[in-house]
């Protein structure tokens, strides 16, 4: 099933679609005017990630409202999107992919999925077709191929906001996880960023299947660390902060985890307060017009602004561009994104030409109680360029 939202953008658009005497203009492959520009939206409207697919779709939609100044007309010229759901499989996505493909879109977006991202920049360049991906945060995205863009950010960058908080970079961060991909994944992550610029990296696997924290904990005091990253996922994340907590594992070192959605935050209890988060982003994180901008859309159009409202806003920013300096030539878009500067909800954003990664700044957080709710608040804001990952060479 899917479903189409049109929406004009600011420029000009390509003549993929009837309606169409425009033509192209030469220098910049953009269109005089009328016609419509198709883009493929595919996300997780359903399956586990729905939520965050949600989240992603409402951003995207305000983003590009943003980015028309609300018009939704330019020159008789639309932006025309095409939603398509992967339910987070890989294969449905790329059949939905190619699907769009066979019907000349040419500019393809979303998903929250890593697996889905790479398996998606792979049918990009292989069709030679634009792809922005949405907030799936693998590394393996950026540098991948002159085709893919991404509108959110990426693994490196959350651990980097997490060794911030390391005051010695050669101290010793032990890494508390569950014994999954997950997990694993996570601790190669601080092991190649924060282990690369000499801290000493060890950790506390836990099974999966586990419902007793108790020892795990006092193994993480044992260890005498100078920064506790936990990466956890599941139902088990309530008793495995209380354990925490009983261990006065608090009281041994800073501890770090990732701040999730707002479904999360009552999750923590009270460890909430003694937590330091890194953070991608919350609607408080910033105080500019951009973010008031997607926080008033999102708000009127009935939704609630999150984790991942804001990879879909700046995706709607990115496709908007893309379109008005590109028209419907893939090359010239790509040009018209690689090395733009724009302001996002997230501040000055940065796509950088090389390798097409993201940068932009991060946050560090904290939970407060707010009668019966958890609320996040900024403690600071980590600059775009101290989180910036290593320019990877597009291949």
């Amino acid at each position: 099933m899917s479903a189409t939202a049109a929406l004009a953008v600011a420029g000009c658009a390509p003549s993929t679609t009837d309606g169409g005497d425009a033509e192209s203009d030469g220098s910049t492959g953009a269109a005089e005017g009328g016609g419509t520009a198709r883009v493929g939206i595919i996300y997780s409207e359903t399956g586990a990630l729905a939520a965050y697919g949600e989240q992603y779709r409402q951003g995207l939609e305000a983003g590009l409202d943003y980015a028309t100044d609300g018009t939704g007309e330019v020159d008789g010229t639309a932006i025309e999107l095409e939603f398509r759901d992967d339910a987070g499989n890989p294969d449905t996505a790329v059949a939905a992919a190619r699907d769009l493909i066979g019907q000349d879109y040419q500019i393809l977006g979303g998903t929250v999925v890593s697996g889905i991202a790479t398996a998606m920049a792979e049918q990009a360049a292989q069709n030679e077709v634009l792809y922005i991906s949405g907030p799936a945060a693998t590394d393996a995205i950026t540098g991948v191929n002159e085709f893919t863009f991404r509108s959110g950010r990426q693994t490196y960058q959350d651990v980097a906001t997490a060794g911030a908080m390391l005051d010695d970079s050669s101290g010793k961060v032990v890494v508390l996880a569950q014994d999954t991909a997950f997990g694993q994944g996570n601790l190669a992550a601080v092991e190649a960023v924060l282990g690369a610029e000499g801290a000493e990296v060890a950790s506390v696997l836990v099974p999966e299947d586990a419902t007793e924290f108790t020892g795990f904990a006092r193994q993480v005091v044992d260890e005498q660390p100078d920064l506790i990253f936990v990466a956890w996922a599941g139902a088990t994340a309530g008793n495995m902060w209380t354990s925490l907590s009983q261990q006065d594992v608090f009281d041994a070192a800073p501890v770090v985890t990732g701040l999730a959605d707002s479904a999360t935050f009552a999750a923590y209890g009270a460890a909430g307060e003694q937590i330091s988060f890194l953070s991608h982003y919350f609607p408080g994180a910033t105080d500019n017009e951009v973010n008031q901008a997607l926080v008033d859309s999102v708000t009127e159009a009935g939704g609630t602004p999150d984790l991942f409202t804001v990879d879909g806003f700046v995706a709607g920013q990115m496709i908007a561009q893309a379109v008005a300096e590109g028209g419907d030539d893939v090359d010239a878009m790509i040009e018209a994104l690689e090395g733009w500067e724009f302001e996002g909800p997230k501040g000055t954003t940065t796509i950088r030409e090389g390798d097409h990664a993201l940068v932009q700044d991060m946050f560090t957080a904290q939970l407060v109680q707010d009668g019966d709710a958890w609320v996040p608040e900024v403690i600071d804001t980590v600059p775009a360029d101290e989180v910036a990952p290593p320019e990877t060479a597009a291949e």
